[in-house]
């Protein structure tokens, strides 16, 4: 078998809740039939919520490594799946979708480093922006969001089709104060960006990494992954099993039930509406009508392609009160008992 050689390696970053896994779905539909893809998502939550999202698709792998940061776990995670999952698939072409709370530095350097750095040839790096972020001082202030942006080659401003005239000000009042703003920056709506826009960035310079400074030194966590079995990552999926974490700022649960469970849609909708605006979330959930995917505020939409376990998680900053046992409860009164 011959050694991998020069495999194009896209990393695709943002920060949490600003589109990366809608956008890399829409660059899946436009796959090329003869090429073989693989998709690593890094979660900051447990049960891997991401990889349902981007469906399944013919001649397309996707690995999930939920459970905490990739960009600081490299060391004793990222590299020992990034090498396994290469050997096994051997793709024409790796994106890669670290947490909204990595920093991409680390990853950046194991990518360029050993025989990665023969394997593979680093794209472009791609930094996820919804404009309407940049309005939470939260967010800007974090040294994540900050660092994920100046580290991109170009940047992608998502859901521009939601942004108003107002929220629009405010970015274009915020873009005109900053000191590092790519070449490369373009407007994307919920219809997504050609391949061939990706395709067409050219590729990465050793020197381009400089720009996106340290990675920070320590990244608490509640779980840590192990490095020697890669399909061990994804938690097994069971009745009301619930997963927490934490670190950078953040806290997260998770939750994962049974294919065979489902949920009545209204009350999903309604326990969504009740969340704290600070907290983001996504999710794959059967109910009564079918699978849906979550949020379904902006863009309501059922996905078939998972048809698997019913997955569930939320992020939200620590200072933020949020009774996750009442969360619980309120979900498990929206499953449909048998």
């Amino acid at each position: 078998m011959k050694p991998l050689k020069s495999v194009p390696t896209h990393v695709v970053t943002g920060f949490l809740g600003s589109g990366k896994s809608q956008l890399i779905r829409h660059w899946i539909e436009q796959k090329p039939e003869h090429e073989r893809w693989t998709i690593l998502v890094n979660e900051f939550g447990q049960v891997g919520v991401d990889q349902a999202l981007l469906g399944k698709t013919p001649g397309v792998h996707v690995q999930a490594v939920p459970g905490g940061c990739l960009c600081c776990q490299v060391a004793t995670v990222f590299r020992s799946v990034l090498v396994q999952t290469l050997r096994r698939e051997r793709p024409d072409r790796l994106l890669i979708e670290p947490s909204g709370l990595g920093h991409p530095a680390g990853l950046l350097e194991v990518l360029r480093s050993g025989d990665l750095a023969d394997a593979l040839t680093l794209q472009a790096v791609v930094a996820v922006l919804d404009p309407r972020r940049v309005a939470d001082a939260r967010v800007v202030a974090h040294d994540t969001f900050k660092q994920q942006l100046s580290v991109a080659d170009a940047w992608v401003l998502s859901m521009t089709d939601l942004v108003r005239s107002d929220d629009r000000a405010v970015f274009e009042r915020w873009r005109a104060c900053q000191s590092q703003v790519p070449d490369v920056v373009i407007q994307s709506d919920h219809h997504g960006l050609p391949l061939s826009w990706l395709l067409d960035l050219a590729p990465r310079t050793p020197l381009a990494g400089a720009r996106g400074g340290a990675r920070p030194a320590e990244h608490a966590l509640v779980a840590r992954l192990p490095s020697e079995d890669v399909e061990s990552f994804l938690p097994l999926a069971g009745p009301g099993t619930r997963r927490e974490g934490q670190g950078l700022g953040y806290r997260s649960v998770s939750w994962c039930w049974h294919p065979d469970e489902s949920f009545e849609e209204q009350g999903l909708h309604d326990w969504w509406q009740g969340l704290p605006s600070q907290c983001r979330g996504k999710g794959v959930m059967r109910t009564l009508a079918g699978w849906l995917v979550l949020p379904a505020g902006e863009q309501r939409e059922r996905w078939g392609q998972w048809q698997q376990d019913s997955r569930l998680e939320l992020i939200w900053p620590v200072d933020l009160p949020m009774d996750i046992d009442a969360l619980s409860s309120a979900l498990e009164a929206c499953r449909v008992t048998k």
